[in-house]
């Protein structure tokens, strides 16, 4: 393969209801897309970094740079044989992973469309439609929070997550299961919480929770080995895991039970690949984290779902949960058991909506 040009996007679109977490409030994604001319094909890719430093080091505009600057300078005129192998000619910038994932997950879209197959089942993926979670951010109220959750489940999502931090975490998960003693319910920090706060995370152990997801340090699987021997409820690591070794040290560690797998965070999806034989082998189940993704980004994380150790519902909901429009058809959609049906067209199986994206659209450079 010799890619010919590269087309970065910023695109500015408002949610279409407010989503908070222990990191702030967003109203409005502004996103990079990354759109890849190879062969004679093009391929999409969607970099979730966020606009701001706060779940990871990276933000839209570091990636634009690196892009740009370093990436791109990198692959320029080579050959290479498939997307697989092009992580590996991006060695040389250390980090930035998320710039790194939306080039290297367009090029595998390209390459899917020149070999005429779906994505989901050029890495290797297994199964036909994929069990659909949904991630709820932190409600001004309880009564707020019962409101949001009934909306979801009766619109079908296998299990429910919702975003906690100090002082919003114990009696909202108190009276969810009051409510509802049986779903399947998880609780996600996002770093909130310290070692110190043990005590009050142990107590997270009534609740029958399916898992606690990253409650302590962004980079610190050490503490997060300290707490799980405390806890009952599985330890589900997310921000730490950002290289295979992370992944390697954690599990053998004993820092989580459970690995949320970001193709993103971890550099696109020959590394997410990686992470996925290693858990695998190693008995820990994973699922699919979201990030807050345009159909783009919600296409590429479908496929990795397919992928047979995907074993519990991930946060990939229908697009108008996120979005009054979405910018690709047709819009992902969730059946009424909770799952999506994986498309079978070639790539990502979902087709960008090139009018719509120009009309939200607010900066964009070829690369060439």
């Amino acid at each position: 393969m010799r890619i010919e040009r590269v087309v970065l996007r910023e695109i500015r679109m408002p949610l279409a209801m407010r989503f908070e977490t222990s990191f702030g409030t967003t109203t409005e994604r502004r996103i990079m897309l990354v759109e890849v001319k190879a062969d004679g094909v093009t391929g999409w890719g969607e970099c979730v970094a966020d606009e701001k430093p706060y779940y990871s080091p990276e933000n839209i505009d570091t990636a634009w740079t690196i892009t740009r600057d370093f990436l791109w300078p990198d692959l320029r005129g080579r050959e290479f044989g498939s997307a697989s192998d092009v992580l590996a000619l991006l060695h040389r910038t250390r980090g930035h992973n998320m710039a790194k994932a939306s080039l290297e997950s367009a090029i595998w879209d390209a390459e899917a469309k020149q070999k005429k197959v779906p994505l989901w089942k050029l890495l290797g993926g297994c199964r036909e439609e994929v069990a659909s979670g949904v991630s709820i951010g932190i409600q001004p109220t309880s009564e707020d929070l019962i409101a949001a959750v009934e909306k979801e489940l009766a619109a079908g999502y296998q299990r429910i997550k919702i975003k906690i931090k100090p002082g919003n975490d114990i009696d909202r998960i108190e009276v969810l299961r009051k409510r509802w003693p049986n779903i399947r319910l998880m609780a996600d920090a996002n770093s909130a919480y310290s070692l110190a706060d043990a005590p009050l995370l142990k107590k997270l152990d009534e609740f029958g929770l399916m898992m606690i997801e990253q409650p302590l340090g962004w980079d610190d699987i050490y503490s997060h080995v300290k707490l799980q021997k405390q806890l009952k409820t599985p330890i589900c690591l997310d921000e730490c895991i950002h290289e295979y070794e992370h992944a390697v040290a954690a599990i053998e560690t004993g820092a989580c039970k459970i690995i949320n797998m970001k193709m993103g965070r971890v550099g696109g999806h020959s590394q997410m690949r990686r992470i996925h034989d290693l858990c695998k082998n190693s008995g820990i189940p994973m699922w699919c984290g979201g990030m807050l993704e345009t159909g783009i980004g919600r296409a590429h994380n479908i496929a990795l779902s397919t992928l047979e150790n995907f074993t519990l519902p991930g946060d990939v909901a229908a697009s108008k949960r996120y979005w009054a429009e979405d910018i690709v058809e047709p819009e992902i959609q969730v059946t009424p058991k909770g799952t999506i049906r994986v498309p079978n067209g070639p790539g990502i199986g979902y087709e960008p909506i090139l009018q719509r994206i120009d009309k939200v659209t607010v900066r964009s450079e070829v690369l060439a």
